[in-house]
């Protein structure tokens, strides 16, 4: 069966019943989107059902043009909205009092933890702990009570939500290229891509991530996925995927193409020549033979590339066809080491020492050039870091995937198993030349931008929760979503690349901007159920909140140049030792009307000007050549000014009014200051009296018995972080390992081949020959004695855990 997404005659028929005359649109009416009927008033008692609390929820989306859309967890039904950006003022949000109830035609069974809507608008991801399903918001099946009953399907019901399987969805993204494809990434480290239009229970592509090379134990935490992110429209980038592990490592799929997305010409065409051009004219074999491959994949996804020459300016986009390496998979590219200058660094530093807890979330941002990688810990802290070369494809030779093809021998899905490569260089030199590590299958290394610390407060069981997503308007700005309300960061030293180039250049760390705070003291409300980042096309944007009491908060967020400070020049210059600082004011009316014309009508005048008549041909010929000049120069350029200055009067006002509002608020804050001068003189001599005391009591505690006690050791405290790490990180992974082995286990024992006889199991071994040759058998008996090893391994660091842990309680009571 195969769902389409052809949009039916629905949209048509609302618009018909909406708008079927200029007079009714007149009448709908526009009102505030806080005002909005859908939005109940404080303290009402109806709302959204709050969630888990182990998940911020998402329960808002926006299709990038006029319709927003909230789920409702009590009616379990999908409020559309039409709003208008910057209308009838610039700064304000208006939405049409009527909004559309949209109905699933089937039961939604779980609590909706997220939702999110595809490129085209079509359809809607209802996303649960669960459960998932999609919503074709214009697939119609009937009309009750002024509600849509909408078309909805379970996606993975079988795979992820089955009673004998405890493998659980960690994350699911629509893929930026595709209108059918969403992208799933689970707890048992698979990544697979399904196509709606296709099947709905079977996956497209499967991924199985295998980070650790076999027969080496590391940690738990490494093994475990937390999310991930597909790339932008940077060369590779738009082909790789980037996954995040419990430990803080990231790892690249280069390339993951869903059959049938469609690309620009221009943008596939320039990684084609980029290929043919540094890698099959290396001088390294092993660059050559990667860009072969690389160069085989382009022409046999994209066809056309092989005919550049004859239709290369008549095709605008390409469609990718199913094709995938015969004799090859891909290689999980990481973990993504750190760049460093020289050997000045310690190698055995990893890229998160500086970061506490656990890898909670993870976004890929995209800036000019620059590619920049956000992961948020359960600390609070935003590591933020930008990779200094550019992502090629790699693939691992000799390890075939598997291929599912139909009737016609087309391929319509494949799996395969992405090992990581153990040859890669742990840290990468700054100063090793670029051409020496083109097309050599090396990751890119990561260059540490900032630790941004958000000083949240900390959760004793899972931290703090953390959602990151970029700004729609500014890419340079990231939105942080947590428990105790809303941050702005701006990454003050983006584009990174055009700053690297200056050598006196300093870079600002990023700036934190808390934009709304859900706690009062002490005591923090539940977080926002949903979360947006609103823009028009004349440059303003906005932040849309939604409570879990059904509120609507509507922040205007202010633009890039207010946002910024401006630059001045503190170091005084030589020669002039008390020069003001220069400041950089913004531009109002442009330079060249400033400058005036720049054509002199009336040059020195000469003899023959002088003794020519008024009233002769040459006299006239010159006066008529000054008229023209004068028209084309001086008459076009007060036409100029007259408009700019028209077009500029509405934005000077409003420059005008912000300043006069600015020097009140100004004037009052100085008054406030003004009249707390005195309090603030009294509180400043009690808190000195407050001091003193203080100080006279530190001196009485020191010669209690306790002060006398040591203080842990290096070493001693360097073993308490690690039985927290391990806590923190290890322990839940391995709790996760077991129940997924007891699942496997109970599906296997309730399955008729684990019900057979011995007898007739025996029968079977008898009458079946032999069919592994004796270097596999003896292979599968040395990874079971590896496996029995680091069972043992573990169940030691367990019972070492649990000892310290009872010395640590029976020390703490």
């Amino acid at each position: 069966m195969r769902f389409g997404f052809a949009q039916p005659e629905t949209e048509k028929e609302e618009s018909s019943t909406l708008a079927p005359s200029t007079s009714k649109e007149e009448q709908l009416e526009w009102v505030p989107l806080q005002k909005h009927p859908v939005f109940s008033a404080p303290g009402s008692g109806s709302g959204i059902l709050p969630s888990a609390s182990s998940v911020l929820s998402n329960l808002i989306a926006w299709d990038g043009a006029s319709r927003l859309y909230l789920w409702d967890s009590n009616k379990c039904c999908l409020f559309r909205l039409s709003i208008r950006l910057g209308d009838p003022e610039p700064t304000s949000i208006v939405a049409a009092s009527s909004s559309k109830v949209l109905q699933p035609d089937i039961q939604v069974q779980f609590v909706v933890n997220n939702i999110s809507i595809n490129k085209n608008g079509t359809a809607m991801l209802l996303e649960g702990s669960d459960g998932i399903c999609i919503m074709y918001l214009y697939g119609r099946t009937s009309t009750k009570d002024n509600t849509i009953i909408c078309r909805t399907v379970k996606l993975g019901s079988g795979m992820y939500f089955d009673s004998n399987n405890s493998v659980r969805t960690l994350q699911v993204l629509w893929h930026p290229y595709s209108d059918t494809h969403l992208g799933i990434i689970s707890s048992d480290s698979v990544f697979r891509l399904f196509d709606l239009s296709s099947s709905l229970e079977q996956p497209e592509q499967e991924y199985y991530l295998q980070p650790v090379e076999s027969g080496r134990c590391y940690n738990a935490a490494s093994i475990c996925p937390v999310g991930f992110s597909f790339g932008g429209e940077h060369l590779w980038d738009r082909f790789s995927v980037f996954v995040l592990f419990t430990d803080g490592s990231v790892y690249i799929l280069c390339p993951v193409v869903p059959f049938g997305s469609v690309y620009i010409w221009e943008s596939i065409a320039e990684i084609y020549n980029d290929a043919q051009t540094f890698g099959l004219k290396s001088s390294n074999s092993r660059a050559v033979c990667n860009s072969s491959i690389a160069i085989a994949w382009l022409e046999a996804t994209f066809p056309e590339l092989a005919q550049q020459d004859m239709e290369g300016g008549k095709i605008l986009a390409l469609k990718a066809h199913p094709y995938a390496q015969f004799d090859a998979s891909l290689s999980l590219q990481g973990p993504l080491r750190k760049l460093c200058h020289g050997g000045e660094q310690d190698d055995s530093e990893d890229q998160g020492a500086k970061c506490e807890g656990r890898a909670v979330g993870f976004l890929y941002n995209s800036v000019s050039k620059d590619s920049i990688l956000v992961t948020a810990w359960s600390s609070g802290q935003l590591q933020v870091d930008a990779l200094a070369d550019e992502i090629q494809p790699a693939w691992n030779v000799g390890s075939r995937p598997r291929f599912c093809v139909d009737s016609h021998d087309h391929i319509c899905g494949l799996a395969m198993i992405c090992d990581s490569n153990p040859d890669e260089p742990s840290v990468v030199k700054l100063d090793q030349p670029h051409d020496d590590t083109l097309w050599l299958g090396h990751p890119p290394p990561l260059l540490r931008l900032a630790v941004v610390d958000l000083a949240l407060p900390k959760i004793a069981d899972n931290g703090s929760l953390l959602k990151i997503f970029v700004d729609s308007l500014i890419p340079e700005r990231i939105y942080c979503l947590h428990g105790g309300g809303v941050d702005s960061i701006v990454l003050n030293f983006l584009p990174f690349t055009s700053q690297a180039s200056g050598k006196d250049e300093i870079v600002r760390a990023p700036s934190v901007h808390p934009v709304l705070s859900t706690c009062r003291g002490e005591s923090c409300s539940p977080p926002l159920c949903g979360l947006l980042a609103l823009a028009d096309s004349f440059g303003y944007s906005w932040i849309l909140g939604v409570t879990y009491s059904q509120e609507c908060i509507l922040v205007e967020m202010k633009s890039w140049d207010v946002l910024l400070p401006l630059p001045i020049d503190i170091d005084p210059k030589p020669g002039s030792s008390e020069e003001l600082p220069e400041i950089d004011i913004p531009d109002i009316i442009s330079k060249e009307l400033l400058s005036g014309p720049k054509v002199d009508i009336i040059p020195q005048v000469s003899p023959n000007l002088r003794s020519m008549a008024a009233d002769s041909i040459e006299g006239r010929s010159t006066l008529n050549q000054y008229f023209k000049l004068f028209n084309e120069n001086y008459v076009e350029y007060a036409h100029k000014v007259f408009f700019e200055l028209k077009h500029h009067a509405a934005h000077l006002k409003k420059i005008i009014d912000d300043q006069h509002a600015r020097s009140t608020e100004a004037k009052q804050k100085l008054l406030k200051v003004e009249e707390k001068q005195p309090s603030l003189e009294a509180r400043i001599n009690y808190a000195v009296q407050v001091h003193e005391h203080l100080e006279e009591r530190l001196q009485g505690l020191k010669d209690l018995p306790g002060v006398r006690k040591k203080p842990l050791s290096r070493a001693e405290r360097q073993f308490k972080s690690e039985l927290d790490r391990f806590t923190g990180q290890e322990l839940d992974a391995l709790r996760s390992s077991i129940e997924a082995l007891n699942a496997r286990l109970r599906r296997h024992s309730l399955s008729p081949q684990g019900n057979a006889s011995k007898s007739a199991r025996r029968q079977l071994a008898i009458r079946r020959k032999p069919h592994l040759p004796d270097a596999q058998i003896a292979h599968l008996r040395s990874s079971i004695a590896k496996l029995s090893l680091i069972n043992d391994e573990n169940s030691k660091k367990v019972k070492l855990v649990e000892s310290a842990l009872r010395s640590q309680e029976t020390t703490n009571g």
